[in-house]
């Protein structure tokens, strides 16, 4: 199976059903195939006009109404942002960003998450993400529409087949199902040996850090085996 088709466009709560429409012409444009709305409007006439010649796309989208349930097979989600800041985690140029996710897709699922129109990606969803994507843009109009934030996007990740590193290293990452159940179990562990104290605010942002690390990075199946396994020893050992 081509790479493309491990590439999942998630529009999340996606306004204009013209803005659904153009994004599925868009990836079409580059050669990809998978489209993912989450809790969108009603496809009207406007949304099929304006995916002109990709009605396929549109037709074979896939529909959730939250977004967990469309990542729980993906091995790297990745948001993009327009808005920068420190609590937003690792934010990268689209140039380098799609880079990794080239990489994992040679043989794993990844999930691009693009916001709503009006406000863009909610901290909690940002929270789901390895890293962000930005676009480069003017000061005087810094704002994309949302279709040609998913063509730009599409289109940077189409050019990266041309400078392919044929030696390039490909694994398997386990998918967001098995790295919420790390998550877990790693909270359950820093909390028994005081690493994590007492504080809501405290405990989340460092498994946010965690998060972003391990989804930044992915995890192979052997990596996950030995974080387990180092989790283990620290419950047999040092919690008598």
């Amino acid at each position: 199976m081509s790479w493309k088709q491990n590439i999942y466009f998630v529009l999340v709560e996606p306004k204009e059903p013209g803005n659904i429409g153009s994004s599925a012409r868009a990836i079409k444009n580059m050669g990809f195939t998978r489209l993912v709305l989450i809790n969108p409007p009603l496809l009207s006439d406007e949304a099929y006009w304006m995916a002109w010649a990709s009605k396929d796309i549109l037709e074979q989208a896939e529909i959730y109404k939250g977004l967990d349930d469309a990542l729980m097979d993906k091995a790297l989600v990745v948001g993009t942002t327009r808005r920068r800041g420190s609590k937003r985690g690792v934010i990268v140029d689209v140039r380098q960003g799609v880079k990794r996710v080239y990489e994992v897709s040679q043989q794993n699922k990844v999930a691009l998450l693009f916001g709503r129109e009006d406000k863009g990606l909610f901290n909690e969803e940002i929270e789901k993400c390895g890293y962000l994507m930005t676009i480069p843009t003017s000061e005087l109009q810094p704002s994309l529409n949302l279709s040609q934030a998913v063509l730009l996007v599409a289109y940077e990740l189409m050019r990266c087949e041309e400078f392919k590193d044929y030696h390039m290293e490909r694994q398997f990452y386990i998918d967001q199902a098995e790295l919420n159940k790390f998550y877990e179990r790693l909270k359950s562990v820093l909390k028994k040996i005081g690493y994590i104290p007492e504080n809501p605010d405290i405990e989340k942002r460092i498994i946010n850090n965690f998060k972003h690390l391990f989804g930044r990075t992915g995890l192979a199946f052997w990596e996950l085996k030995l974080l387990h396994g180092l989790l283990s020893h620290i419950e047999e050992n040092c919690l008598d």
